[in-house]
């Protein structure tokens, strides 16, 4: 029997210990074929007392066992430990950087070697980040978009966050960043949400894709990693890092998180542009 608390009485913290995480670890792979092992034990923690929380369930035993009787709420749980919450223009210092430096110096080097340029969101989430990139080439480099092929592409894990990305419907909270003016020209009201305009939406194409899956990766000119190698261990961003180091060209563009860094031996790959708001070129 599955054991539940009160509203009243359910605390704000759940201890978690390490028996129980390598529980939870187990039913995932064996009923999910989804492994825990790269990400960060503290914050597979944290995001399982979410749902434990919201489940009511006394300890982690109890989750367990409900783990094991509810395919429901076993989904429910993989979906948070993938979930990545986004904003449109997060960080908004970050894109002024890309619009007013990074994006001019990685078309002018395009249009010389008449070449496309591909730009890659990773972990994408519900999509923000990559239409965010999108509206800031509508918006001032519209002409080196006719001269120039250009890609936005957007990866994640999660197949149902990608095709919610894909659809371009928004909680307004996604929004709470944008200037009025970029609100009134890409967004329409759609019931209790907002929907992004189809010419920004048909800029970028998502695809599922493992992030640890290095051999998977395509070549780019520019990579936005933020705030995803944080739940990652050490030796993972590392091979995560390495990966985008060996699909970058010279001159290619990293830009990760502000609460993260280039780690290890990859570091000697790039040169740091703006370490305000960690930006890389490859060297």
């Amino acid at each position: 029997m599955t054991h539940i608390l009160s509203e009243d009485t359910l605390t704000e913290s759940l201890e978690i210990g390490d028996d129980a995480l390598a529980e939870i670890t187990l039913i995932l792979e064996m009923r999910r074929n989804f492994s825990m092992s790269i990400y960060k034990d503290k914050c597979m923690k944290r995001r399982i007392a979410i749902r434990m929380r919201s489940c009511r369930c006394l300890d982690a035993a109890a989750y367990c066992n409900l783990l094991r009787q509810n395919d429901q709420e076993l989904d429910l749980l993989k979906k948070t430990l993938t979930i990545h919450v986004s904003q449109f223009f997060r960080n908004p210092s970050m894109f002024e950087k890309l619009q007013s430096e990074i994006l001019p110096s990685l078309f002018q080097k395009a249009s010389v070697a008449q070449e496309g340029l591909r730009f890659w969101s990773l972990g994408c989430a519900g999509g923000e980040e990559a239409y965010s990139l999108g509206i800031i080439l509508q918006e001032s480099f519209a002409r080196e978009l006719l001269q120039t092929p250009t890609e936005i592409r957007a990866s994640d894990i999660d197949a149902d966050i990608l095709q919610a990305a894909d659809r371009g419907e928004y909680n307004e909270d996604r929004l709470k960043d944008l200037p009025y003016s970029i609100r009134e020209r890409y967004f329409v009201p759609n019931g209790p949400r907002v929907q992004l305009s189809a010419d920004i939406r048909k800029m970028v194409t998502f695809h599922q894709q493992n992030i640890m899956d290095v051999e998977t990766f395509e070549s780019c000119q520019l990579a936005l990693c933020r705030n995803t190698l944080i739940y990652f261990t050490r030796p993972d961003q590392e091979k995560i890092l390495h990966g985008i180091a060996h699909i970058l060209p010279p001159g290619g563009m990293l830009v990760l998180g502000k609460s993260e860094t280039l780690v290890g031996d990859v570091r000697r790959l790039f040169t740091t542009i703006c370490p305000l708001e960690r930006i890389y070129c490859r060297l």
